[in-house]
């Protein structure tokens, strides 16, 4: 039942993670004009869409890897190069996003780091670029001990959850200033009057919120979280134990004994 519970999680968080990209995407495309990568205002519009791609979706479904079942049985290893390569992939997007704001700024003429907007957008990038280098040196390179990285990996977990948030707050803020600019310079409509953009960006807005939510309650949900060396769950069991892998009986205590199943 816990099983089925988390994927249906993860297929809501799907669901979540692609309408916040395509959303985003529309709102550029359709309001703002469209794309291009020449110093315009067109190129500022793939800032939003990278960085909600990188640093929401991308960022929220890597820190997911290993509360995959299948994360619990067999080597480590490849899950945490899956991990790590996610967040890579996480982090070029964010850089991209970052390079398409700062070239319009310059081409512009426009000052670059004077919001609070973007005073959070870049302490959340810093942040995570520390976080990639410290986990890739200490838990994927071997030389580290078992006892340094069991001091580190609580740090490391808290950063996780902590840079998600901050990168939903980044966007959040971007979305809110997006509009205010749009009704100051442009002498569009008042966002006051909650035009059509606005509504839609808002509706964008709050679904990112959901998104960052979701994702947070998987990696906190203590029956989602993989178990510590030698302790076997029911999951577990269920993922071993497939017709033909196992010629004898299996007998195992409880998970509330906290105690490990028998060798077999």
């Amino acid at each position: 039942m816990a099983s089925g519970w988390f994927y249906l999680s993860c297929l809501v968080l799907g669901s979540l993670g692609s309408m916040c990209i395509l959303f985003t995407v529309y709102w550029m495309q359709y309001w703002r004009g469209g794309f291009a990568w020449n110093g315009s205002i067109y190129m500022f519009n793939w800032h939003p869409v990278l960085m909600v791609a990188g640093m929401v979706v991308f960022y929220g479904g890597a820190s997911l890897v290993y509360r995959l079942p299948q994360s619990w049985v067999g080597p480590k290893l490849p899950w945490k190069l899956l991990h790590a390569a996610l967040h890579l992939m996480a982090f070029v997007l964010t850089v991209v996003g970052l390079v398409a704001v700062f070239t319009f700024h310059n081409h512009g003429r426009i000052a670059n780091l004077y919001t609070l907007h973007s005073w959070l957008g870049i302490t959340t990038v810093f942040l995570f670029a520390c976080q990639w280098f410290l986990g890739f040196a200490v838990f994927l390179l071997p030389w580290a001990s078992l006892w340094l990285r069991s001091l580190l990996k609580p740090i490391h977990v808290f950063f996780g959850a902590a840079i998600l948030s901050l990168s939903i707050a980044s966007v959040i803020s971007g979305i809110n200033e997006k509009l205010f600019f749009i009704s100051l310079k442009n002498g569009t409509r008042p966002y006051s009057s909650l035009p059509s953009e606005a509504v839609f960006a808002n509706s964008t807005g709050m679904l990112v919120v959901a998104f960052g939510l979701l994702v947070l309650y998987i990696l906190l949900a203590s029956s989602w979280k993989r178990p510590e060396p030698g302790i076997l769950t029911d999951r577990q069991l269920l993922l071993q134990l497939r017709p033909g892998s196992w010629p004898f009986p299996v007998t195992y205590m409880p998970v509330a004994s906290r105690q490990p199943c028998e060798s077999w």
